[in-house]
């Protein structure tokens, strides 16, 4: 079958695009988290603006857009506000998303269970092993699948 070269060059410029696509969504997303207890979640860039959310120590979030000295981030649940930037860290923390977790005692589910962790806590990241988060709490420590935690 041929192919008319004015479709021909159509196609090529919808591949490039469609590749161009699929190399930008796959970039990192930027995390930071909450450098500590009670920074305001804004509703807009600047203090006037009205707190939507208190937040706590380590809460993570993705930061969506930069403003000035000022980061429109979301969290887990999709929230969006504003936070000023020297409130954040690049600590990397992460909160777990389901309403119960096994915290094991290595990278796997053949470890042995130290405990349990529930929705909305916050855990300090150590490092990672593949599909596994090993982590920090005061009163726990140990390794999560990253599928039930955030981001």
């Amino acid at each position: 079958m041929r192919m008319h070269k004015g479709k021909l060059w159509a196609g090529l410029a919808a591949l490039a695009v469609s590749s161009l696509l699929a190399v930008t969504s796959g970039l990192a997303a930027e995390y930071v988290s909450i450098s500590k207890d009670g920074i305001n979640l804004r509703s807009g860039p600047d203090t006037k603006y009205a707190s939507l959310y208190e937040l706590p120590a380590g809460y993570p979030l993705q930061i969506l857009e930069k403003k000035g000295e000022w980061l429109k981030v979301k969290d887990y649940e999709n929230d969006q506000g504003w936070v000023f930037a020297s409130l954040v860290t690049k600590d990397q923390y992460v909160i777990v998303v389901v309403n119960e977790g096994n915290a094991r005692s290595g990278p796997g589910a053949e470890f042995s269970k130290v405990g349990s962790v529930v929705k909305d806590v916050i855990l300090k990241k150590v490092t990672q092993k593949g599909e596994w988060i090993q982590f920090e709490h005061p009163q726990l420590k140990g390794w999560i699948h990253k599928k039930l935690v955030w981001p």
